[in-house]
């Protein structure tokens, strides 16, 4: 027996199923394309259940509806040309071409004089038809790309102005059933009419409200978090750098800290212009964790945004020589003028000879004189016992300044 055994040959692994999970590229819901890859089936075959199903009492409408409410979708795409679920069919306005259908056979319906039940009812599916087109293009197809806003409104003016219409021609009918029930219908129409051309505007003010009061609560739990940290917290780092003194790593970490929290509590919700004043001050700390300095800049004026590369780098091989040379602390002072802008880059360390600088030395000379005469401005070192101080000058054309 365990010779018949051991001459079996081994069995085949079973391939892995793909998980259950809708495509966010689909025709509709993406649930027999998540069903039939999860079973190894054919799409059509999957599809064709479905409507087998549904010929049993509805059984595969039900199966398909709960299948589609529970199925998640896959996980997006890098670089996908869209981040929700883009569908093929406009569910929205083959909706909205059903809900005419369905008022023209309403219409139909008080011309032939059928019961007052078969009215109300297809009313009734009038008005859902209707509601749902319009709702659905609200919430299930508000980020698809592919149906903006002008498709939105010309659906929700077309089902309201239809609802409208059929409230008009109801009450322009003979009577050819009770009276009672057929204004009972004019009136349901004419509500559902104006709540189709009204809802979404209100529902969109209502978000806003929303969006903004949020805003609101955050920015004050902001304001006072930022109190309670600067009572606290950051007096306490800033009385540890003048405890600690500028070249002290104890000092640079504090520096550090307390760069980090002012930027999280001051700088608000949206990111920081990338100017040049921005630019320094991210160097500068970087520069401030490698060195022991601290570096200071302040910027007045509006922002610089324009032909600034070159007057960046400039300014930023002075504050690394000054990091390297002087350490201690560093004030970096940036004016925009009209039509110019200024940088004053100033240590307090010993000082140094320009002309008395070796050839190989060319921090000086080239990165910031000569790359300052090939944009088109000027560099002027000023050095003596007490610091040294380059001013960095440059103007722009009006439309850039």
């Amino acid at each position: 027996m365990s010779q018949t055994a051991s001459s079996r040959p081994p069995r085949a692994a079973r391939p892995e199923r793909l998980p259950l999970a809708r495509p966010r590229v689909c025709v509709l819901s993406g649930v027999s394309v998540a069903l039939a890859d999860h079973l190894g089936w054919p799409v059509v075959a999957v599809r064709w259940l479905f409507v087998a199903l549904s010929l049993a009492g509805g059984a595969g409408a039900l199966l398909y509806l709960w299948l589609w409410a529970l199925t998640p979708l896959r996980p997006p795409v890098p670089d996908a040309p869209v981040e929700g679920v883009q569908r093929q069919v406009p569910v929205s306005w083959l909706l909205a071409v059903l809900a005419v259908i369905t008022g023209i056979g309403a219409i139909a319906l008080v011309f032939s004089g059928s019961a007052s039940f078969a009215v109300l009812g297809t009313i009734a599916v009038l008005i859902a038809l209707a509601a749902g087109a319009v709702a659905w293009d609200q919430v299930v197809d508000a980020g698809d790309a592919a149906r903006g806003p002008a498709s939105s409104t010309a659906l929700r003016i077309s089902m309201g102005a239809f609802l409208l219409f059929m409230a008009a021609a109801l009450a322009t009918i003979p009577n050819r059933v009770e009276s009672g029930w057929l204004w009972l219908c004019i009136i349901a129409v004419t509500f559902a009419g104006a709540a189709v051309l009204l809802a979404p505007w209100a529902f969109r003010l209502w978000r806003e409200l929303i969006a903004e009061r949020t805003a609101r609560i955050k920015e004050e739990q902001r304001a006072e978090i930022a109190a309670h940290l600067h009572d606290s917290v950051l007096q306490t780092l800033a009385l540890i750098q003048n405890r600690a003194g500028a070249s002290s790593e104890v000092a640079r970490i504090a520096r550090a800290q307390e760069r980090e929290l002012r930027d999280w509590l001051y700088a608000g919700s949206e990111a920081p212009a990338g100017d040049l004043a921005t630019d320094l001050r991210d160097f500068a700390a970087a520069l401030e964790i490698d060195h022991p300095v601290q570096i200071d800049v302040v910027a007045v004026g509006d922002p610089v945004q324009h032909g600034t590369s070159e007057l960046a780098a400039a300014a930023r091989e002075a504050m690394l020589n000054a990091a390297r040379h002087a350490g201690g602390e560093v004030s970096v002072y940036v004016e925009s003028r009209a039509g110019a802008v200024d940088v004053f880059v100033r240590d307090r360390g010993s000082g140094f000879d320009v002309d008395a600088l070796p050839d190989g030395r060319l921090g000086v000379r080239e990165s910031i004189i000569g790359r300052m005469k090939r944009a088109g401005g000027q560099a002027a070192v000023t050095s003596r016992d007490t610091g040294t101080e380059i001013h960095l000058s440059i103007e722009f054309p009006s439309e850039q300044s």
